[in-house]
Parts: structure tokens; C-alpha cells; sequence
């Protein structure tokens, strides 16, 4: 049975945002930041997820088990600002249960 799970977000003005995000949708986690509206229009996925430009960069907190970074992930946070040992793409992140209590900030715009 589908369960949702508890992300916490913090957006580009420090707020932490606790949302209940669907683990039965293969939504990830650029949608679920789209989807809550945590991130103005036009400034986060404008590659639509495809690892393309950045915009969904975000700096994993928590300690969770994530997927090794491919190589597009590799390429594109090689190429973007503000990268840290912790940085991912949010589009590249999707939403299971393992995921629970996971907490991410967003990456500076620019």
C-alpha cells in the first residue's frame, strides 16, 4: 500500500518546510519542491528535470542512503554554482519510502 512520507525542505529564505510527499507517484524531488510552490515560478526545474541546468540543485542534510550521482548529475553540478560535497539535483532525487525524514535546503539561485 502507497504511503506518503514527511520531507523536510528549507527554501531559498531559511524557512523549513515539513511536506507529506507521495511515494506512489515516481514524482521527484524538483516536482514535490514545484508542487508545494516553495520556490518562485520559473526559478527552480526550468530544464524540466532533465539534469540539464541546475535549478533544482539542493544540499542534503540528512544522513540518508541516496543513489550514486550519474553521469549527466556529475556533468551539470560540475558546471553549477554554489556546489558543495552535499549538493544533488533535486530532479535526479525520486521519491520512495527510504526517503522518510529526509531534509534538504535549496541551493542559491545563482
Amino acid at each position: 500500500m502507497a504511503q506518503d512520507i514527511i520531507i523536510k525542505i528549507i527554501d531559498r529564505e531559511g524557512v523549513t518546510h515539513e511536506v507529506l510527499a507521495p511515494t506512489d507517484m515516481n514524482m521527484n524531488l524538483m516536482e514535490l519542491v514545484r508542487a508545494y510552490e516553495l520556490a518562485p515560478e520559473g526559478t527552480i526545474g526550468i530544464c524540466g528535470g532533465m539534469a540539464m541546468c541546475a535549478s533544482c540543485q539542493c544540499y542534503v542534510l540528512s544522513d540518508h542512503n541516496l543513489p550514486e550521482k550519474n553521469d549527466d548529475e556529475e556533468a551539470m553540478l560540475a558546471e553549477a554554482f554554489n556546489v558543495k560535497d552535499n549538493s544533488r539535483l533535486g530532479c535526479q532525487l525520486h521519491i520512495h519510502p527510504e526517503l522518510e525524514g529526509l531534509t534538504i535546503e535549496l541551493a542559491p539561485e545563482s
